[in-house]
């Protein structure tokens, strides 16, 4: 019998603790309840990096369900992936918009632009990949290139976390104790809470800082009024794109560290079931990259495969796409509550620096262990200089001029790691360098 475009999703039942495969289900209401708890999983990063950029997050959240739903239908239902806004965006879409790091970002649509031109390229890798496979991808991006562009991301953005905690002392501190309680969730917090170690540990900064500023009035308060007074249910706040070259050109490279988190994805996944998914890798690139180019045009984030899901599935064992499904739809009916919305927007600036700190220093370590992973050798000389080189151009935010166009730091990385790798490749491996 001919296989379908979609799975048959055979019910199984959990109670053996079997694995259930991407094709199979669980009964509707166990199906439901695990789509809540990927949209738990998500939610954290989902919302944070919108905030740090500067975007709205009810929209972001809207769009990760339409972005998710679109990915299902390209990958015919049968690689379970949520996606949700991309951290490998924040540096550029900063250097960009010039955004100052707190309340709403006033150029997001020249950003839009950027963005639509990252998932124009990204669909356009995925329709090649669909026509000639993977392995020309592994040539040009090995792991000591795209784990030096994806610490550069990190340490980039080190200056503006810094910068946007040093306003007061009460800010400064405030913000060392906002890195202890996502430190202390990390490490001694256990299950899910452990998973949702950035969410739980922006929560219990907002509630000490509530307690500081509008308990003992040590800083500025949080005001409530605003979520007093928005609606429960409205329209998310939409936004059309602006397409600037200057934006465009330095965030379509985002692709390359889209793909490279894709392709590790679906490794991923593939390796904890034991289904080859290897030849759904073209359609996966082309709906992650078509998902992107939908939340640009209508001022979304892009978007990106959620490592934090793979985690829940990993400790559930449970892979059915379907949950996805009802994950999306649920996001969906959030990015609709303004009040919702305004929740997020009552976050303290010094607690919102904080949780940066932490996450742009996580970007940065994985990139090494990207390195560590794939156990890239770095007594090869090659990949000691390409790695050296990349790290330096782009924490120094080094920026090359052509005309009235500027390559900043993340974008001169990126081209540089790629371009260097592919000139010093010609050789093998090389003594190690004199240190």
């Amino acid at each position: 019998m001919a296989e379908g475009y979609f799975p048959k999703w055979q019910q199984q039942d959990t109670g053996s603790g079997r694995v259930i495969a991407p094709d199979e289900r669980l009964p509707w209401p166990q199906t439901i309840a695990m789509g809540v708890q990927h949209v738990v999983a998500m939610f954290g990063s989902t919302v944070l990096a919108p905030l740090l950029m500067g975007f709205d997050p009810n929209l972001a959240i809207f769009m990760s369900g339409i972005g998710t739903l679109l990915f299902f239908v390209l990958v015919g239902g049968r690689v379970p992936s949520y996606l949700g806004s991309s951290f490998a965006f924040i540096g550029l879409v900063i250097s960009v918009t010039g955004y100052a790091g707190s309340g709403p970002n006033l150029n997001i649509p020249v950003a839009l632009g950027g963005i639509i031109a990252c998932g124009v390229l990204y669909a356009i890798i995925g329709l090649i990949v669909m026509a000639v496979g993977t392995r020309w991808i592994e040539a040009l991006m090995p792991p000591v290139v795209t784990g030096a562009v994806v610490a550069v991301i990190g340490l980039n953005l080190a200056p503006v976390a810094v910068k946007g905690v040093s306003a007061t002392s009460f800010d400064t501190w405030m913000a060392l104790a906002t890195v202890l309680c996502v430190g202390l969730v990390a490490v001694f917090a256990r299950g899910m809470v452990q998973r949702l170690l950035i969410l739980v540990g922006l929560l219990l900064a907002y509630a000490l800082y509530a307690v500081l500023t509008n308990g003992m009035g040590l800083g500025k308060p949080i005001d409530f009024a605003i979520v007093a007074n928005a609606a429960w249910f409205g329209l998310p706040h939409f936004a059309a794109p602006v397409f600037k070259p200057e934006a465009m050109v330095l965030l379509a490279p985002i692709a390359i560290i889209l793909v490279a988190e894709n392709l590790g994805h679906i490794k991923a996944v593939s390796a904890m079931t034991g289904q080859n998914l290897d030849r759904y890798m073209g359609r996966a690139f082309l709906g992650d990259g078509l998902a992107t180019i939908v939340s640009g045009s209508v001022g979304g984030t892009g978007v990106t495969t959620y490592a934090e899901n793979i985690g829940v599935m990993a400790v559930t064992k449970i892979y059915s796409t379907l949950v996805f499904a009802v994950a999306a739809v649920i996001a969906l009916v959030l990015g609709f509550s303004p009040k919702f919305g305004a929740v997020i927007q009552t976050i303290p600036g010094p607690v919102l620096g904080g949780v940066s700190i932490v996450v742009f220093g996580l970007i940065t370590v994985a990139g090494a262990r990207i390195w560590v992973q794939n156990k890239v050798d770095f007594s090869d000389n090659r990949n000691l200089i390409v790695a050296a080189v990349t790290l330096v151009l782009g924490a120094g935010d080094f920026t090359l001029k052509f005309g009235s166009f500027s390559l900043g730091g993340i974008g001169c990385a990126t081209f540089g790691a790629i371009i260097l790798y592919a000139l010093l490749r010609g050789r093998g491996a090389s003594r190690p360098a004199a240190m």
